[in-house]
């Protein structure tokens, strides 16, 4: 017979000539997975019913009311000691001794010997009372008894019955029966769910303190979101903050250091409160540790900030509400009041708010201005701030030299009577020169007749790290950036800072990333009013506000850059500074481009006109006819002394020895002489005009001809 080979599966290999005979291949079935043991599944179970969040809130939820009853006991029972014998004199004497206030401790010393002394007389009292009481009871119930029978025999006599003169006593024996009778109904009970409200006395107690572990409080306790700061927790704070002196002289104070604190104080959007250190602790060891403190109230580092006020080994905490700080606040009073005013000697101009919510205003009357900070934190905003609330006070001239060059003064231009824009080495050059220029016009003020009062001239560079760090040097090999003897920029800012507030010459300089290179010594510590927004180390917060501020708990390189953007630390005498404290921290109020272009259109709107020059010519032939017509600008008239001065800060070498017989011989010559208006010489756009226009006819037709 011949065998037939049944192909179960299709063929997948190529067949050969020699291929043996396709046999079939059973595989047997894997084993089945052996059953897991009931104890591991009943772990498994137990370990979920165990670490289930409903079982863990519930075992927080015993916990945490078990011990607040626990607690409370403990409270009441400390209390009721405290009430009974001296141990709270007690702790407030080695409380007193520990911060070093030996005058406190001696009086509570007298408060306690004087405690002692009453008590002793309350205990002697008992040793005589049981039997004073004794005679008082005798004497009560007989005197009680005697009236109860007089009371009767008056109405014996009143109702003509002998009987009634038992009749009061009868009646007080059968109400002190019924009371008997009623205790005896009432006590049972009493006995009974008397000690329920005595635990939840103590639970009440406990639950108010919260005297439970961290662990078992509620989820919203234990993250201490929006937690209020107490007493308590700042003293807890202060403890945990790893000063062991700090926290060896808490634990030795009987109030748990509460007697450290001052009051707690509503400040703004947040709370302030001063802390007497014992002795043996550093103001710098407290301040060193914001972090950790911060930590330790709840809050993030930037919401806490630790002052030096004036009196000694104090420290003052200002701790803000959870998330107040990243709220923005309100608009720029000069976006939303149009009719505001500036007065340069008298004014403040409104920068922003502090901390405490309250306005934050600044005056910048004969004061040199800096102010530094990261790149793209707001220094360019919160300096443009100023100058626009100053720009409404017409006496005000303005030089402005943006060596960024961005557009970020482009609303100056026709306001300032100087404008440069850009970051180039010529920008730098031009700027330069500007502000010795400055330095011409105040020695040329200093030089003036004692009594002589100046209009403000206020010299803005923006970016003025570039022109520190300009490698160019003139024709004479003298460097225009550096900060040596022969830096043209550096000597110009210095002979400024040092007598140009005295003529109303005053710079005014933002500068980002400070360094010695960039901004040196001399030049910082020139300004009066020194301001600095986020940085990045405690080294650039010294060279932006100076050692004391920063000795004094300023701390700009703990602003949070791109948080904290147009946050600014500032140190000046023109601004209020809580007392005590070198510093103070401002929120600047922000104004949007836009909107300063439409502030400096007021401001160009109070003044008569002003020619902003862009590049500052040097050296080439004057057309004195068509400068006086450019300063004049857009005006109908102006007075023959301004048309002077703007000569002369147009062109210093070529205007600047005029006087008005040198304007009124070039006017006469071009038929556009002055003329008085109002009992003032001035000098008339159009007359100028119709001169030009008739000098441009002449020259046409002898060009003609």
């Amino acid at each position: 017979m011949s065998e037939n080979v049944v192909h179960l599966h299709k063929p997948t290999d190529p067949p050969t000539d020699d291929a043996a005979p396709t046999m079939l291949t059973v595989v047997p079935d894997a084993p089945p997975a052996p059953p897991v043991p009931l104890w591991v599944r009943s772990g498994r179970a137990v370990k979920g019913a165990v670490t289930h969040e409903t079982t863990k809130m519930t075992a927080r939820a015993v916990a945490r009311h078990g011990l607040y009853t626990f607690n409370g006991g403990r409270i009441v029972a400390r209390r009721t000691w405290d009430g009974k014998t001296g141990a709270r004199y007690e702790r407030m004497i080695r409380t007193a001794e520990a911060a070093g206030n030996l005058e406190a401790a001696e009086e509570w010393e007298e408060r306690l010997q004087r405690f002692r002394a009453a008590r002793h007389h309350r205990r002697m009292d008992l040793l005589h009372s049981p039997v004073e009481a004794a005679k008082g009871i005798a004497v009560g119930t007989g005197v009680s008894i005697g009236v109860l029978v007089a009371l009767g025999v008056v109405m014996a006599i009143n109702n003509h019955d002998v009987t009634d003169v038992i009749t009061p006593l009868r009646a007080t024996i059968e109400f002190i029966a019924l009371l008997i009778r009623i205790v005896q109904v009432v006590w049972g009970p009493a006995l009974t769910i008397g000690p329920f409200l005595a635990l939840l006395a103590l639970w009440t107690v406990g639950s108010k303190q919260q005297a439970a572990p961290q662990w078992a409080l509620p989820a919203n306790v234990r993250s201490g979101e929006g937690e209020p700061i107490t007493p308590s927790i700042v003293v807890k704070a202060l403890r945990d903050l790893g000063v062991p002196a700090l926290r060896n002289a808490i634990k030795e104070m009987g109030d748990a250091g509460a007697s450290m604190l001052g009051p707690i104080r509503i400040a703004g959007c947040g709370v302030e409160v001063d802390v007497t250190l014992p002795s043996g602790v550093a103001t710098n060891e407290v301040q060193a540790k914001r972090r950790k403190l911060a930590e330790n109230l709840t809050r993030h580092e930037h919401e806490v900030f630790i002052t030096i006020p004036e009196a000694a080994r104090t420290v003052r905490l200002w701790v803000a509400d959870s998330g107040a700080l990243d709220q923005p606040i309100g608009p720029s009073p000069l976006v939303t009041d149009e009719t505001m005013t500036a007065d340069y000697t008298k004014g403040r101009a409104p920068w922003g708010q502090d901390l405490r919510g309250d306005a934050a205003a600044l005056s910048v009357y004969q004061r040199h201005l800096l102010i530094t900070g990261l790149s793209n934190q707001g220094k360019t905003a919160a300096l443009r701030s100023i100058a626009l609330w100053l720009s409404l006070d017409r006496s005000v001239e303005f030089w402005m030299g943006d060596l960024k060059g961005v557009g970020d003064w482009a609303m100056f231009d026709g306001l300032a009577t100087r404008l440069i824009q850009g970051p180039t080495d010529d920008h730098v050059i031009q700027v330069t020169e500007m502000v010795e220029d400055a330095v011409e016009e105040m020695n040329r003020r200093i030089q003036a007749p004692p009594g002589t009062t100046f209009p403000p001239l206020i010299v803005i560079v923006d970016e003025a790290q570039v022109a520190f760090m300009c490698p160019v040097k003139d024709e004479d090999k003298r460097p225009y950036g550096g900060s040596s003897s022969t830096s043209r920029y550096f000597m110009a800012a210095r002979k400024i800072h040092n007598q140009g507030r005295a003529v109303n010459v005053l710079l005014w300089q933002g500068t980002q990333d400070p360094t010695d290179q960039n901004l040196p010594k001399l030049v910082r510590e020139g300004a009066h009013t020194r301001a600095s927004l986020a940085l990045g180390t405690e080294s650039q917060a010294r060279m932006a506000l100076g050692d004391k501020a920063v000795d004094g708990g300023a701390a700009p390189n703990l602003l949070r850059p791109g948080l904290d953007q147009g946050t600014l630390v500032v140190a000046s005498d023109g601004i209020e500074i809580p007392k005590g404290q070198s510093s103070i921290t401002v929120r600047t109020h922000y104004i949007s481009t836009d909107d300063a272009k439409e502030i400096a259109a007021r401001a160009k709107a109070l003044r008569d006109g002003v020619t902003t020059l862009h590049v500052i010519d040097r050296g080439e032939e004057r057309d004195p006819l068509a400068d006086i017509a450019a300063v004049v600008g857009d005006a109908p008239r102006v007075r023959t002394k301004d048309v002077l001065n703007r000569l002369a800060t147009l062109n210093a070498d070529a205007y600047g020895g005029w006087s008005f017989i040198d304007l009124k011989r070039v006017l006469d010559d071009a038929d556009a002489e002055p003329y008085k208006s109002d009992g003032v010489m001035v000098v008339s756009r159009d007359r100028l005009a119709r001169a030009l226009a008739n000098r441009n006819d002449e020259g046409s037709a002898s060009a003609d001809g």
